[in-house]
C-alpha cells in the first residue's frame, strides 16, 4: 500500500497526464501507455486506487524526459509544471 505521501504524486501523476491531454501534447490515456508500454489496466486500476502499489517511478521520467514536466512540481507540487530550462524533446513536439 501506497503511504498517503506517495498517493499525492500518484493523484500529480494523473494531473499531469490529463493536462497534457488538454493542452493536445498526447492524445489520451490508451495513446500514452501503448507509446510507453505501459499495462493500461494497471494505470486505470491505480487512478481509482491511488494506494495501490502498483506505481512504477519511470513512469514520472517519462513525463520530466518527453514532456518536459517538472520534477519539482511532479514530487513536491511546488514551482511551475513545465521545466524552465529544459529544452524540448522531439516527443514533445507532436
Amino acid at each position: 500500500m501506497q503511504n498517503p505521501d506517495s498517493q499525492v504524486i500518484v493523484k500529480r501523476f494523473f494531473a499531469a497526464l490529463y493536462r497534457l491531454k488538454d493542452e493536445k501534447k498526447i492524445r489520451g490515456k490508451q495513446t500514452f501507455t501503448r507509446e510507453h508500454n505501459i499495462n493500461r489496466w494497471n494505470l486505470n486500476s491505480l487512478e481509482k486506487e491511488p494506494e495501490r502499489n502498483i506505481f512504477q517511478v519511470a513512469w514520472l521520467s517519462i513525463l520530466v524526459r518527453d514532456y518536459g514536466v517538472s520534477p519539482m512540481w511532479l514530487l513536491t507540487g511546488l514551482g511551475d509544471f513545465y521545466q524552465k530550462s529544459a529544452a524540448p524533446s522531439p516527443k514533445a513536439a507532436h
